[in-house]
């Protein structure tokens, strides 16, 4: 099984000169930091073609080549064939890159920055390979070349971004990513942390740049590739995840962004999110959520959960068995876990031995599934139940969820929260935050009903 703690610095250029007197040690920091691979990032012909030599040495090492807009002027066609050559000949090249504008120090005159980027987003088209963006201070040109090139025909990577949400969303909408350095843990950098805080993990990279913008702490030295692990941490921090989430999740947005490595497609049973232990033991639902992302992909916080089969009573004990540490365990994969109602009474009631902390994620409907009150029957082996209540109307309900149960289903989340009072210690209902929901009325209606309220965040863009 793979590791969940391993991170990538998806950014690195460690073939200068302030690596050459530690470098194997400088490699054995990562190691030791968890960094299980460093993308190679060329800036020039001769970076680039240094970048391969490093990634055809080490195997847990990968290449980027390219040349940067401040080096725009010097291009000429052979610099172009040189790249392609590298592209096409070397195994360890994931991306073209680092290409685009930098109109902050103008090393390069604009319009020449202008066109070598578009021909390296072409050359990129040309050998299927996604590219890794470098915009300063150049935002509205980069968008529209990147549109107007079709480069989300291949996606890529703003690495180090640093524009603004709306120009997170945009990205994102285009087919790409954002890499997040370590100048998220600069005191005066509110901006990057906002955008951070607004956009889906899923979206995001985290990256060094290293030698450059060392991370706080260490700001002021060299930058290397184990300090990408305090990126990671703030990133954990901003979004309420653990350092293993951002890990897992960031290093599968690597994988997949760049087609490295072994990607694990083993269904979970069980799996840690934060401090909590889900059990994923249906992929079967009740409604067919407008907003639910098992449409797009079976993949949650880096958790692949497409099951091949419904696990029985011994398969789940044994996933619980392998994890240690969590504060509660949740009946909440994807899919409705209600739907077992007889599973989940005999792992309650056994982990209720054990003092373990329990709570189900539902759509509420499990009484017009069943045609009985069920809640009775947990009495005594739940101690949380979180409601999705999505709506303040049968209509709305309707439009969003697509219950099969028309409006009867949303009457029956109501009375289920309103009966879950009676026999369970906590009774929550949550609302995902979909634009155009007035979830004031969704939280006054909750309350009407005498449960708690949670937003849960769809405004994360991506």
């Amino acid at each position: 099984m793979m590791p969940y703690n391993t991170l990538i610095d998806s950014h690195a250029h460690i073939y200068g000169p302030e690596f050459k007197d530690d470098f194997a040690d400088m490699l054995k920091r990562a190691e030791e930091a968890g960094v299980s691979e460093i993308i190679v990032v060329g800036t020039d012909v001769a970076t680039s073609r240094a970048a391969c030599e490093l990634a055809t040495k080490y195997e847990n090492l990968y290449c980027a080549v390219g040349i940067h807009p401040h080096d725009a002027s010097g291009v000429t066609d052979k610099c172009y064939e040189e790249i392609r050559h590298m592209a096409n000949s070397c195994t360890k090249v994931v991306a073209i890159g680092e290409i685009g504008l930098d109109f902050y120090r103008d090393r390069s005159p604009r319009h020449l920055q202008e066109e070598v980027f578009r021909r390296f987003i072409r050359l990129a088209r040309e050998v299927s390979l996604p590219v890794i963006i470098h915009d300063r201070d150049a935002h509205d040109r980069v968008m529209a070349i990147v549109m107007e090139e079709n480069a989300g025909a291949v996606g890529g990577v703003f690495h180090c971004f640093s524009g603004d949400l709306q120009m997170a969303s945009r990205c994102i909408d285009l087919g790409f990513h954002i890499s997040i350095p370590g100048t998220v843990t600069y005191p005066s950098n509110e901006g990057l942390r906002q955008v951070v805080q607004g956009t889906k993990i899923e979206k995001m990279l985290v990256e060094t740049d290293c030698p450059y913008l060392t991370p706080v702490p260490h700001r002021g030295k060299r930058n290397e590739p184990a300090y990408v692990s305090i990126t990671a941490a703030r990133v954990a921090e901003i979004k309420g995840l653990s350092v293993e989430d951002v890990s897992r999740i960031t290093t599968l947005n690597v994988r997949n962004l760049f087609n490295i490595g072994a990607k694990d497609q083993n269904a979970r049973i069980a799996y840690r999110i934060r401090q909590s232990l889900y059990l994923n033991i249906t992929n079967r639902c009740s409604n067919r959520c407008s907003f639910c992302a098992k449409f797009e992909d079976f993949t949650v916080k880096g958790h692949y959960l497409l099951l091949d089969h419904e696990p029985g009573f011994s398969e789940v004990m044994a996933a619980i068995a392998e994890h240690h540490g969590y504060e509660e365990v949740v009946f909440c994969g994807y899919g409705e876990p209600l739907l077992r109602l007889d599973l989940i009474k005999e792992i309650a009631a056994e982990l209720k031995t054990r003092g373990i902390r329990t709570r189900i994620n539902t759509d509420g409907q499990a009484n017009l599934v069943y045609g009985r009150n069920i809640l009775p029957e947990l009495e005594g082996l739940i101690d949380c139940v979180s409601v999705s209540l999505n709506a303040a109307d049968p209509e709305t309900y309707d439009r969003l969820c697509h219950t099969p149960f028309g409006e009867a289903g949303f009457n029956g989340v109501c009375d289920f929260l309103r009966e879950a009072l009676k026999y369970i210690p906590q009774v929550v209902a949550s609302a995902v935050t979909v634009p155009g929901l007035d979830i004031g009325q969704v939280r006054e209606l909750a309350h009407s009903l005498g449960v708690e309220f949670r937003e849960r965040e769809f405004a994360e863009v991506g």
